[in-house]
């Protein structure tokens, strides 16, 4: 295993290396400012005066707005270049969640979580769209995991920010200083070249994008991805967003015990992501990811029942290694699943509206809760989800290895060329 990882991370040249950075920046930006919320969600209902379920809409409200911003900053991208609109992407978002730390209500709050899920949703179509149109083919695995990755890495640092500066500054405290790893991705991007791949597609192919959605193929694959991404989206939130209030007010633990099991989980997920994505260039993008939510499944009565530090800890460590594992094939098989011609939207939206349609994943596991504890709330929601995850993973196609910026309208999602259908 660690033979073919080390295999598909050999050198990238300067240019490919700043594209994944920044992609990787942007994306770890995005996880740690939407769990900067999913931690001191209720430290902000007591602050506000407001119920758990009703803070629980602020993450809500993110992903709600998300497939917006996939659309406009996509669709741009197509039509201009990524490079550009992933810096004004970033510069947004920025401007917006340094505002969080200002809110003066919980209602100011909501608003503001709504215009920084348009930003948001700009960030990992466009990101995995020119990083992975950089990166060599048959590397696109590993590189796929470790991009992926990027989301526990940020998951990883707001929860170490969570320990050094909410006990001094607070919640408030914790958005303010969101604003310089902000700066940094921006940094980095802009060092980073148009994609080439755009660029010969816009050579070779102008077809518009609602010409390239008359292909009865195209469209069906597009209604098949957001129903994986909706899966995928509910198995990640599922397992991830309820779990630090369910450490700190269902086990009655303290909050920096919360935070430590995070920190550790986390770790986990950016372990998997980067194994089972390399590894998928192997086993083909389906099967690893059927075999990371089968291997999810068997861990989830441990990660359910666990009541001592130790094995919650573990389980939720194993957890996320599956579902994170999952994950990492993601980057790579939406974008080679994308058309030449809309791949700067194709990815995104699909991916966000997965998310949108999984936004009431947290409200409804609190409403849970509440009535039948967490243990419950947590298990009728994961099992179903892992369930469906292998199913759809089993009925689709892939597109693994199939070479970027042929100026085709669409991409073959088979693993022979011409395969069109989902």
């Amino acid at each position: 295993m660690l033979k073919t990882v080390k295999g598909q991370a050999a050198g990238l040249t300067k240019d490919q290396r700043n594209a994944f950075v920044a992609a990787y920046l942007g994306w770890a930006m995005d996880a740690f400012d939407y769990f900067l919320v999913v931690l001191v969600y209720s430290e902000i209902a007591d602050d506000f005066h407001v119920s758990l379920t009703d803070m629980a809409f602020l993450t809500t409200a993110t992903l709600v707005m998300r497939p917006v911003g996939a659309l406009l900053f996509g669709m741009w991208a197509d039509r201009r270049g990524r490079r550009v609109p992933l810096m004004v992407d970033v510069v947004f978002y920025s401007i917006v969640g340094f505002a969080c730390a200002f809110a003066p209500n919980y209602t100011v709050l909501l608003v503001l979580r709504l215009l920084y899920g348009i930003g948001m949703g700009g960030e990992w179509g466009l990101g995995a769209a020119l990083a992975m149109e950089k990166i060599p083919t048959e590397r696109r695995g590993f590189w796929s995991g470790l991009l992926q990755s990027g989301y526990s890495l940020g998951y990883l640092l707001a929860a170490v920010a969570f320990f050094v500066i909410e006990p001094v500054f607070g919640w408030r405290g914790l958005f303010a200083f969101s604003l310089l790893p902000a700066l940094v991705a921006l940094w980095v991007r802009s060092r980073v070249e148009e994609s080439e791949v755009w660029e010969k597609s816009v050579a070779l192919n102008r077809t518009p994008a609602h010409q390239v959605f008359r292909n009865p193929a195209v469209l069906r694959r597009f209604v098949y991805l957001v129903a994986l991404m909706t899966a995928f989206n509910w198995m990640s939130h599922g397992t991830q967003d309820i779990y630090p209030t369910f450490v700190k007010k269902g086990l009655d633990l303290s909050a920096n015990t919360s935070i430590a099991i995070a920190v550790v989980y986390n770790i986990g997920a950016m372990i998997g992501g980067v194994l089972l994505g390399a590894y998928s260039e192997r086993l083909g993008r389906r099967r690893t990811i059927m075999i990371a939510a089968a291997a999810g499944l068997v861990v989830v009565p441990f990660f359910v029942l666990s009541t001592t530090v130790g094995w919650l800890m573990l389980s939720s460590f194993l957890m996320q290694v599956c579902v994170q594992g999952a994950w990492g094939v993601i980057p790579a098989h939406l974008t080679e699943m994308s058309p030449d011609a809309v791949r700067g939207f194709y990815p995104g939206v699909t991916y966000q509206l997965g998310n949108l349609i999984a936004a009431l994943n947290l409200p409804i596991q609190e409403a849970l809760a509440e009535r039948h504890g967490y243990p419950s709330a947590m298990a009728w929601t994961i099992v179903p989800t892992l369930a469906v995850v292998i199913l759809l993973s089993a009925l689709g196609k892939e597109a693994k290895g199939i070479r970027f910026g042929s100026g085709s309208a669409t991409a073959p999602s088979g693993a022979a060329a011409g395969t069109v259908q989902p």
